[in-house]
């Protein structure tokens, strides 16, 4: 388990070195448990949240599996970010690869609206 983390957080430090969100282009987080996805909108200038959406706290449907949830919080988080006058990011993936729940995250942002 420690090695995962390990990993993860080397690769997490290769992709951030090369990211940064601001103002015009804020940074799209996303971080994946067991239990269920997240998503941010980072302005990492300001160091502020912009806008954020969970599969836990907004209340997406539980019936449906863990794939369709991430798209809906996608779907989600491009809303708020729509909402907040933001229609262009910048993805960080987090360190997990891009597939599965992160690339179903991104579909559902980019149906959304948001440009990456």
């Amino acid at each position: 388990m420690a090695n995962k983390l390990s990993r993860r957080d080397r690769i997490k430090k290769g992709i951030r070195k090369g990211l940064a969100g601001t103002a015009e282009r804020p940074r799209l987080s996303v971080f994946r448990s067991n239990r269920g996805i997240y998503a941010q909108v980072i302005d990492d200038v300001a160091g502020k949240t912009l806008a954020s959406a969970s599969s836990l706290i907004d209340k997406v449907a539980t019936t449906i599996n863990k794939s369709e949830q991430s798209k809906e919080v996608g779907k989600l988080i491009a809303q708020k970010a729509l909402a907040a006058g933001i229609n262009q990011v910048v993805f960080d993936r987090n360190g997990y690869l891009y597939h599965g729940r992160v690339k179903s995250l991104a579909d559902g942002a980019r149906e959304g609206g948001l440009n990456f």
